[in-house]
Parts: structure tokens; sequence; C-alpha cells
């Protein structure tokens, strides 16, 4: 091989680091090298990122392979300690481009090949510029890195830091240079976006700042959240909800459950009756909008009468798609220290919560059969709602990276369908 090939795992926020990552890289001139960008939220995770490792010193046998992302940053040893890998580095480290440049020599020892410090220690995120993410219809930006909670569960806080801002003026100088490169619609991402502000100067919140973007980037088509924690959402971001057509209808949740005593085992900070009002009041405000959740299935202590309250919050908050995490024992969190399930018992409970979701998006979809609807356009013959539900279309109608206007004729295995003859101006 020649150049730099990236492996990316987990969340959005991995995916726009990764193209720094390839940008970093090729500007200290980095060559023959594939670089493995991992995520630590599960055990799956993990297990998946070492045997992709594997397979790519099977196919790059003379090739630098460098990890890195929150895997590596929580897990540096066991990385190190893969005859696979030539180098590890932590997350703050794969930003730049010094860290490609002085490699260690092929056959170091585990300890020599670990160039990972102390996360806990950085306190500012840079506004890192991405003109581009190579093949996607949509731009993703960070707003935020890190998280300032501690839920029970979760070891991301120790793979990526505590929570730190991007300023709001780097964030729309980095929007307008997407628009300006053709992007109509933005992602604002984050691992905790909904804390957006809270350590900068006059500490300006989520809402605050997207409303900034719509308003100083007047041409900027879209903008949507990849996920918020809705205890945490703002007057700014509800009035955006109910007023601002650019504003994309759906919001994925950080929901983890739907039982008052998990949620508290968690050290969530909503109980299941405030997730049900924000939802109610969401949908008050627009009535088009769709929700995802994240839901953790088998939490330790959770008993039959729990998990049907997981269940239950999926028509209580009238949830349209679900992202289900079977629980994952991580060591050095507190959950890890709780009696703990049996892991088939856990994999039936995820098993029947995808059932739940599956019915759920079912009748989402059926509900858009119709409706008229525009379509960013992803790849030819497929495009997304402004409410992110997939759907199909003939090839011929438009390129990616382009709206167009359609009516929705049908639904088949999770997917919409469009018909040529309702075609809409968008």
């Amino acid at each position: 091989m020649s150049g730099v090939d990236i492996l990316t795992f987990g969340c959005r926020l991995n995916t726009y680091e990764s193209e720094i990552m390839r940008r970093e890289a090729e500007a200290a001139g980095l060559n023959n090298a594939v670089l493995v960008n991992t995520c630590a939220v599960t055990a799956e995770a993990v297990r998946q990122a070492k045997q992709a490792i594997r397979k790519a010193r099977r196919d790059n046998p003379h090739a630098r392979i460098i990890v890195t992302g929150c895997a590596a940053q929580t897990e540096a040893a066991t990385f190190a300690g893969m005859d696979e890998v030539d180098v590890v580095l932590g997350n703050e480290e794969k930003l730049k481009a010094a860290s490609y440049r002085k490699l260690p020599d092929f056959g170091v020892s585990a300890e020599a090949k670990v160039r990972v410090n102390d996360i806990m220690a950085v306190k500012e995120t840079a506004p890192q510029m991405v003109d581009a993410i190579e093949g996607r219809a949509r731009a993703f930006v960070q707003v935020q890195n890190g998280c300032d909670h501690r839920c029970t569960f979760c070891i991301i806080p120790y793979g990526r830091g505590n929570s730190r801002s991007v300023p709001m003026g780097a964030v729309v100088d980095q929007v307008r240079r997407l628009v300006d490169n053709g992007y109509i619609e933005v992602v604002i991402t984050g691992v905790d976006a909904t804390s957006y502000g809270a350590d900068l100067p006059g500490q300006p919140s989520l809402g605050k700042l997207v409303r900034t973007i719509l308003a100083q980037v007047p041409e900027l088509a879209r903008i949507r959240l990849s996920s918020i924690d809705s205890i945490e959402a703002d007057e700014h971001l509800m009035q955006l909800i109910a007023d601002e057509p650019r504003f994309m209808p759906h919001l994925h949740l950080s929901l983890q459950h739907g039982d008052d005593m998990i949620l508290k085992r968690m050290k969530r900070r909503h109980l299941r009756d405030d997730a049900i009002r924000f939802c109610e009041d969401v949908r008050r405000l627009r009535p088009d909008i769709a929700f995802g959740a994240d839901i953790i299935a088998g939490f330790p202590t959770e008993t039959e009468e729990m998990f049907q309250n997981a269940l239950s919050i999926v028509d209580a908050c009238g949830l349209s798609h679900l992202h289900v995490f079977p629980y994952s024992q991580r060591d050095g969190t507190p959950a890890a220290r709780m009696p703990q399930l049996d892991r088939s018992l856990i994999k039936e409970r995820a098993r029947r919560l995808r059932a739940k979701g599956d019915e759920a998006h079912h009748a989402h979809l059926t509900s858009l059969v119709g409706t008229r609807q525009t379509l960013l356009i992803e790849k030819p013959g497929i495009g997304r709602t402004e409410n992110f539900a997939l759907t199909s279309f003939p090839e011929h109608l438009g390129r990616p990276g382009t709206l167009i206007g359609v009516e929705i004729v049908g639904h088949d295995d999770g997917i919409l369908s469009a018909d040529i003859r309702h075609r809409s101006a968008a």
C-alpha cells in the first residue's frame, strides 16, 4: 500500500476526527500507514478494533499500524502489547502532525510504543477546521469534547477528558467554510454537546450557538444535532425547534433507560417523567419531529419489571428508532462493581428491546407514507428526509449533496420509497 488508510470505529465525532488525523498525518509526510481510530464504549467495540488491527497487519505486512482513539486512551498498554501495533497515540496526540513525524523504530518494546498523555490535563478544545469529509453528503462540526458527568456505566470521560468547548466564532467560521465548499447540511456534534459553552466566557448555550450559526451563515440550508441530553436543553434550543425551519426535526436522545431506580443507579440526571415531559413539550412545538434514543439493556440489578419500564418508554416518549446497547462491563466504572446479570439474559433483553424499536420504526415509516418530503441525497438513489428517515428513489432524480422534493409512496425493509411521478420542488 501507499499513503494513509484510516479505520474508524464508534461515534460521529470519531468520523470527524479521522479527517483531521488524515490531514495531519499527510502534512507530516506519513506514508504506508494504517491509522485505527478506536471506540471504547463497549467491550465489543474494543474486540472489533483488535480484530481489525490483526487483519490490517495481514493485509499490509510492511505498513506502520498506529492505534488511537478512546480505547487506545483508556487501554494503551493492551494495544501496545499487540505485536501488530507499531505506535499507540492518545486522543489529544492523534490530532497533531508532530505525533506522526517522530515515530519509534519497528520492534521496540511495548512501553516505547505508547504516546498517550493525561487527557484530564487537557483544558481546551482547539477549533479543528475540516473543509470536507470524504464520502459524506453532510458535514460534521465538532463544538465540544469530553464530559464532566460520571454515569456509572461509562468509560468515555476517561478517554475524552473533561468537557471543553470550541469558541463560538471558530464554530461559525468552520460552518461558513463548509457552506462555501458546497455543503448544504451540517451536523453539530460533541461528546456531550448540550453542555456546550459552560467553560466559555459568558457561558453561551448550545441553542444560542445554533441560532448564531443560522443568523451568521444564512446560506446554510439545514442544521441538525447529533445527540442531546434532554435535561440540558435550553430555552434557545426549544425556541429553535418551534420557529426555525432550517433546524431539522430530528433529535437523538441520551435516555439510557426508562426506570427511575435504574436511572438513579446509572447516575443519570433525569427521571422517566422528565424524558416523557420533554418529548411531549417538543412535539407540541414541532409535531413532525422524530425522536431516536440510546437505551441500555441488562444494566446491573435490572429486574424484569424494571426492564418493562425500558420497553414502555418507547411508546411513552413516541420514539421512532432505538440504538440499543447490551450492557457492557467496563473495568474502572462503578457499575462494574454492581451485581451483574447473566450475559444470556442481557442479550435476550437487548433482542426484545430491538424488536420494540423495529416495531416503532415501522409505525413511524408508515405514518410518512403519502406525505411530501425534502430529501438530502446521500448517494445515487438514497437520501434522508428532514426527520432523518432513509429513503430510496430513482437514481437519476438528483446528485449527492443536493435537495429534492418527493412524495413518499411506501416503505420496505426499513427504507421509505419515493415515486418519480410525485416529484415536487424542493
